[in-house]
């Protein structure tokens, strides 16, 4: 019978701690957190961040929005971001660590909420620091 040494078993639970899991990725909604805390996803692949609010057309904050973004950076585009956030009480959420140059500029960010639909764009190379605006509208 074969054994693992326990330096071999130490390298490998250092090498799957380190690999991200999709989930750690995309924030859920959570119902007892308070309206001022802002949710934030962070990428930790650049200095940039963008802070969204989401409003429907008449004004009023959309909780539990789900913002999702994907970009492509590096290297001829060979590092892809795929994250998610969801909104809290006042219709804040925040991405943080997002790299100054993307691929094919400006980014996306695509909010959704049951048949509301919106989106916002941001190019990091120009705004790295930044805060936009949704407005959500019934899907057409």
């Amino acid at each position: 019978m074969r054994t693992i040494s326990s330096t071999a078993c130490a390298l490998i639970l250092l090498v799957f701690s380190r690999v991200p899991s999709p989930a750690a990725q995309t924030q859920q909604p959570a119902q007892s957190k308070q309206s001022s805390e802002i949710p934030v996803t962070d990428a930790e692949s650049g200095p940039c961040s963008i802070e969204l609010t989401v409003t429907t057309t008449d004004g009023k904050p959309v909780y539990a929005a789900r913002i999702d973004y994907n970009a492509a950076y590096g290297f001829m585009g060979t590092h892809k971001l795929d994250m998610s956030v969801y909104t809290n009480a006042d219709g804040k959420a925040k991405f943080a660590g997002i790299p100054t140059k993307v691929k094919k500029p400006p980014i996306e960010f695509h909010a959704v909420k049951a048949d509301l639909v919106g989106m916002a764009t941001m190019d990091p190379a120009a705004e790295c620091q930044t805060r936009h605006d949704i407005m959500m509208d019934k899907k057409k």
